[in-house]
């Protein structure tokens, strides 16, 4: 069984505004992420953010730890409600492939480009804490390499919304 995350803790600060609540076909990118993983699992919540439609998680282990806090809060949701996986994707991903579950299949494994859409099993979890709880970096990337994450190519690259520019253009091809 899989759970669903959408991350959606950050500043939006290359955005201008929270992103997450910026429209496209009339439809946020909150809500537009929030329906495409449901139509892969059965339970979906968003993380980073107090509000949304969908259950909300802090991030693990405060506030504005990045994609890593909101990864280590579904995991941790995933481990105590007896998921095998947790399926993630930013709240700026749009145009993601119908098959993204059965392609990052078998976890660990990350989208080479994006590596926020992912495949993380629970097993990863102690991995993502050490990292999160210690001084050093903390970065995504650390994350899939330490706990052996496949970085999956796909024959289309997802949109990466971080400007109101990039929302026009993904707009713009709608």
């Amino acid at each position: 069984m899989i759970l669903g995350c959408v991350l959606a803790g950050g500043q939006s600060s290359r955005f201008g505004s929270d992103k997450a609540l910026a429209e496209l076909g009339g439809r946020s990118l909150l809500a537009l992420a929030v329906d495409a993983l449901s139509g892969w699992c059965e339970t979906v919540v968003v993380a980073g953010r107090e509000v949304a439609p969908a259950p909300c998680l802090p991030d693990w282990p405060r506030p504005h730890m990045g994609p890593l806090g909101g990864i280590a809060a579904a995991l941790r949701l995933a481990a105590d409600e007896g998921h095998d996986a947790v399926l993630t994707i930013g709240v700026d991903c749009a145009g993601l492939p119908d098959n993204l579950p059965g392609l990052l299949a078998p976890a660990p494994a990350c989208v080479a480009s994006q590596p926020v859409i992912g495949l993380w099993p629970v097993s990863a979890l102690p991995v993502l804490e050490a990292i999160l709880t210690s001084d050093g970096r903390h970065s995504l990337r650390q994350f899939a390499d330490a706990c052996g994450a496949r970085r999956v190519s796909l024959d289309s690259e997802p949109a990466n919304v971080n400007t109101p520019a990039d929302l026009a253009d993904l707009a713009s091809k709608k």
